[in-house]
């Protein structure tokens, strides 16, 4: 084969430090947007963007000239550096060190993409400890894999 070809969707979650409940109505809008301009910079095209006050969720194509790493750690600092810049919210913003990143196969992408858009209805049911918890457990890892 001449030619290498990449398609690699990535669902990635993320928390606030001390999931502190930061991202409120008022402001999410404005915080997914600054995550969505800059996966857009990085070549990442991003299919949508959810979350609760204390976490976000992403999906969205892998660059194939970046590492998942180097991509969430770009966007989670310029986020905070905007979120700050801004002031958006009174006290000093901040993410939480690390990041969850699971590939999505193309036959499952809807079901990522509907479970992401519909996080308010889940998160009625469940906290996002919990959430993480059944994450890791899911996709047989353990807190230790980082």
């Amino acid at each position: 084969m001449s030619h290498s070809f990449n398609k690699l969707w990535i669902h990635a979650i993320w928390a606030t430090k001390n999931r502190q409940e930061l991202i409120d109505f008022s402001i999410e809008k404005k915080v997914y947007d600054y995550i969505r301009e800059e996966l857009i910079d990085l070549g990442c095209p991003v299919r949508i963007i959810n979350g609760m006050p204390d976490h976000v969720h992403a999906l969205f194509l892998l660059n194939p000239q970046k590492s998942i790493t180097d991509v969430i750690k770009q966007i989670k600092g310029s986020s905070s550096h905007s979120i700050n810049g801004e002031n958006l919210i009174l006290e000093k913003f901040a993410w939480q060190t690390g990041f969850a990143g699971y590939s999505v196969s193309e036959s499952q992408l809807e079901v990522v993409y509907n479970y992401i858009k519909n996080q308010k209805q889940h998160h009625l049911k469940k906290n996002g400890q919990d959430e993480f918890d059944e994450f890791i457990k899911l996709h047989g890892l353990n807190n230790s894999n980082g």
